[in-house]
């Protein structure tokens, strides 16, 4: 059982929990993932890792809720237990490059921040990209503008910052002969396929996407995580999540992500309804 010793709900949807793991908290970094179950009976599911304190013990994981476990996980409240933490999982971000930058999009943002601080604390130049729906979405605003040399937020409506998608301001940079050594994204599939296509226009020498697809045990044997990746499969439990974004195939990649949109909906639909008879009665 593991300790919730913070929960900070950021908006209706996007919620961050600082869990009690110091064995966890030892060995993680930048761009690995834990998988939790919030309690007995529940999903297991793979977020993440947000941050991590080594002194305090703690792993932070902040995410969206976009079906029944997430769902669920959000009722744990501090001081109370996720019934299973495991981790850290994945090969970590490769930190080099002397001029990087750093694009996240929606809850993709929470992952990119703490590759862009490893960045920073390693003494590199950081431009990072953070992209939200609105104004409402925003998080790790001020966090993002101490981890970077230079930070960009935009929003699809103009609500803040430049108006439109991640991929205008990055283009602009390029346009403007900024020279990356390494484009990472973090983010919704198709956003990290356009940003591939940017720094492939530009010739940027590496673009890197963190991949999170459909994943069950998270150790590379039920091959749900799998991935084409220059022409070969790859799982992003062992592989990945960090890989090559020039030889993805991002379209077979959104295909797999929907398979199963019709029935996470129906299990949201049905925890949402017995949790609130549980309330009425």
């Amino acid at each position: 059982m593991f300790k919730i010793v913070r929960k900070k709900v950021f908006n209706p949807t996007e919620t961050l929990l600082e869990i009690e793991a110091p064995l966890i908290a030892k060995k993680a970094h930048p761009g690995q993932f834990i998988i939790v179950r919030a309690f007995e009976d529940s999903e297991r599911i793979p977020l993440t890792i947000g941050g991590y304190d080594r002194e305090k013990g703690t792993v932070t994981i902040i995410f969206q809720i976009v079906g029944a476990s997430t769902f669920k996980l959000n009722q744990l409240e501090e001081g109370d237990y996720a019934h299973d933490f495991v981790g850290p999982l994945g090969e970590p971000t490769d930190i080099s490059g002397e001029n990087v930058c750093v694009v996240g999009g929606g809850l993709g943002v929470a992952i990119a921040y703490p590759i862009a601080k490893a960045f920073h604390d390693a003494g590199k130049k950081v431009t990072s990209i953070a992209g939200f729906r609105n104004k409402d979405l925003v998080i790790l605003e001020d966090e993002f503008k101490s981890a970077s040399d230079k930070f960009i937020i935009c929003s699809d409506d103009g609500s803040i910052g430049t108006k439109g998608v991640v991929t205008l301001p990055l283009e602009e940079l390029l346009k403007s002969g900024e020279k990356f050594d390494k484009v990472i994204s973090i983010g919704p599939v198709i956003m990290m396929k356009f940003v591939t296509e940017v720094c492939k226009k530009y010739n940027v020498p590496q673009c890197v996407c963190s991949m999170n697809p459909i994943m069950i045990d998270g150790t590379g044997m039920c091959g749900c995580c799998r991935l084409t990746v220059g022409g070969k499969t790859k799982f992003a439990c062992v592989d990945g999540p960090d890989f090559n974004a020039y030889e993805v195939d991002f379209d077979e990649a959104m295909q797999r992500g929907t398979m199963y949109k019709a029935f996470e909906k129906k299990a949201y639909d049905e925890v949402k309804c017995n949790l609130f008879k549980k309330e009425v009665k």
